[in-house]
């Protein structure tokens, strides 16, 4: 099921993309909203899987919305009127372009795009894999089955392993969208921790390799969701 939201300024066209979503099996509509702003702060909140975006509305124009969407970024639909964007918008790494009026046929090959990218990455992110990281002049290859967890600090993370920490120029979300999710989880907004490397957990803190990483009351609920507790 893929979270969706909609963004468009004309009621018409909102109706018609709501109508649309609710007849497709694996699309789940979030909201729908009217404007940039809107959609920005559910955004900034919420885990959106699917964007359909309108393109020319006041305040905020969509190729100005996708700018600040915070990363991961969600697949994005555009939906305009002008076909005239379309050059523009493969710059912006979207999805598909759809100009209106959108038929079922043409929105129903748009929305089996995104699924089969979301069913391809879900799949990539199942098994563990390689990243690299820069130390000194050189690129170490580092298995993300090696690593306990990462500290983020500004525009730094530290990467433990049971053997070696590495310091890397990167955000929290940077790096959280190289790892995969199922192994993977952030527990505080300086934290992520490997969740098959936590040795106990006691109160609010995890106790992982030598460490004690603190839980943050928002993470909790979601942590303890992910353990196979008994």
């Amino acid at each position: 099921m893929m979270k969706c939201l909609i963004i468009d300024d004309e009621e018409l066209i909102r109706s018609i993309t709501e109508n649309l979503v609710l007849k497709t099996p694996f699309l789940q509509l979030v909201k729908s909203c009217s404007g940039a702003m809107e959609a920005a702060q559910i955004l900034m909140k919420e885990k959106i899987d699917l964007v359909f975006l309108d393109i020319e509305m006041p305040e905020m124009n969509g190729f100005d919305l996708i700018k600040i969407i915070p990363e991961p970024l969600p697949q994005i639909i555009l939906i305009t009127g002008h076909g005239k964007h379309a050059i523009e918008a493969f710059n912006f790494n979207v999805t598909d372009f759809l100009v209106k009026p959108v038929t079922h046929e043409r929105f129903m090959k748009a929305v089996s795009k995104a699924k089969r990218i979301s069913n391809e990455k879900f799949a990539g992110s199942k098994t563990d894999h390689d990243i690299f990281v820069r130390v000194a002049t050189k690129l170490v290859k580092l298995n993300t089955s090696d690593v306990l967890y990462i500290e983020g600090l500004s525009d730094y993370v530290t990467i433990y392993t049971a053997s070696a920490k590495y310091k890397v120029h990167s955000t929290m979300k940077g790096i959280e969208t190289k790892l995969s999710p199922n192994f993977f989880m952030r527990i505080h907004k300086s934290f992520i921790v490997r969740l098959d490397r936590i040795a106990n957990i006691e109160e609010n803190r995890i106790h992982i390799g030598k460490a004690f990483i603190p839980i943050s009351r928002p993470y909790k609920p979601e942590l303890m969701k992910r353990l196979n507790i008994i």
